[in-house]
């Protein structure tokens, strides 16, 4: 039998006893951001805008490409893909149906060393609540989870900017994991 966490028993004891003393250790999911990249222009990116809007119900954004590939027929400044940041309560509705979508299942390389995790969706309508539309068409999605502590928020105020996080206030992999698995019963291989 495998457990859901490769963390040990006492890692995970220790990781809990450090968030219930201090309010300002316990992170928390500051952004999701959802990306369908096109690499195209044209009705095809405009088909799905119109998907990410329906999973997400916010109004997506175009991102141009920065450099020209001739060999992919991309050129500088097109609209080749379309993305959302969703946060607060939008985010975690998000989240339900994405790892609804993935099986609630992780790998521990999906989780980047300061505990951002991203993962892919092959096709939208794994989602929940989507149905397939012969007219748009299936699109695979990138979503990044962006996992920080309260105080995050001094390196991109206006004021002070100068001023950085330490290391031992960043999100580990391993707090990380341990958030998703609480929140959303997450198993992490």
């Amino acid at each position: 039998m495998s457990l859901p966490l490769p963390l040990t028993p006492e890692q995970i004891r220790t990781i809990k006893e450090r968030w219930e003393s201090n309010p300002m250790i316990k992170p928390f999911i500051a952004k999701v951001t959802v990306n369908i990249g096109v690499g195209e222009s044209g009705e095809r990116l405009y088909k799905a805008a119109k998907v990410l809007e329906e999973i997400t119900g916010q109004k997506p954004v175009f991102r141009r490409a920065k450099k020209t590939i001739k060999d992919f027929g991309v050129k500088k400044g097109e609209n080749i893909a379309v993305m959302v940041t969703l946060r607060r309560e939008k985010a975690i509705e998000f989240l339900k149906k994405a790892f609804e979508a993935i099986g609630y299942k992780l790998k521990a390389s999906q989780f980047d060393q300061f505990g951002n995790v991203s993962f892919g969706i092959k096709e939208h309508i794994l989602i929940p609540g989507t149905r397939y539309d012969p007219e748009i068409g299936i699109f695979g999605m990138d979503v990044a989870i962006t996992i920080e502590r309260p105080g995050y928020r001094i390196t991109r105020r206006r004021r002070c900017r100068k001023k950085r996080i330490p290391l031992r206030h960043r999100v580990t992999p391993e707090e990380a994991m341990l958030l998703l698995h609480e929140m959303f019963g997450v198993k992490i291989e």
